[in-house]
């Protein structure tokens, strides 16, 4: 058996490294800024993004039909949801809250349900909200994605000011903080 010794590997030159070093920082810097600016171009885009919700009707669980335009002129909280949501179902209790505390000072909050109606109606026998529910369905993905959730997820909400303008997004569960802060929005 011949065996050839291992031969050590040749000292790396620091200048070549420090070239390399800085290649990987500047492609980093560049996608960085490719990222940003992607993002604030979405972001300028989507601006009037609600425009594509004030023609929009929904179904609610009981039959009736719920027009958005109706709501037009009012801050808005338009949350999409799903029963089979854990963190959508979570934030329900806090969404009412906030919509029985600040009904009166004329900030609106929508339910807009990604799911099947049965499962929407059995959902709020159990669980109750003072809040508008409409049943979106598989459509309101699509109204999400132009209202800015490019990832599709669950839950997301949207805060619409009173022109009709989107002043806010929130991929996930919202908080309290949330909430609080939107409420210095319109």
């Amino acid at each position: 058996m011949n065996v050839q010794p291992e031969i050590p590997p040749a000292p790396a030159d620091p200048a070549r490294r420090r070239l390399l070093y800085a290649g990987v920082a500047g492609a980093a810097a560049l996608a960085g800024a490719g990222a940003a600016l992607w993002k604030w171009r979405v972001e300028a885009g989507r601006r009037d993004a609600a425009a594509v919700l004030w023609p929009m009707s929904f179904d609610t669980p009981t039959g009736a039909t719920l027009a958005m335009q109706s709501l037009r002129g009012k801050p808005l909280v338009l949350n999409f949801w799903a029963t089979w949501c854990p963190p959508c179902v979570e934030e329900l209790p806090l969404l009412d809250r906030f919509y029985r505390e600040n009904a009166a000072k004329s900030w609106q909050v929508v339910g807009l349900a990604i799911d099947q109606p049965s499962a929407v109606r059995k959902f709020l026998e159990r669980a109750p909200v003072s809040f508008p529910i409409a049943i979106a369905g598989l459509g309101g993905t699509e109204l999400g994605h132009a209202l800015g959730n490019l990832g599709g997820g669950l839950p997301f909400t949207v805060v619409v000011g009173a022109g009709g303008d989107v002043l806010q997004r929130k991929m996930g569960r919202v908080t309290a903080a949330d909430l609080a802060g939107w409420t210095q929005l319109r």
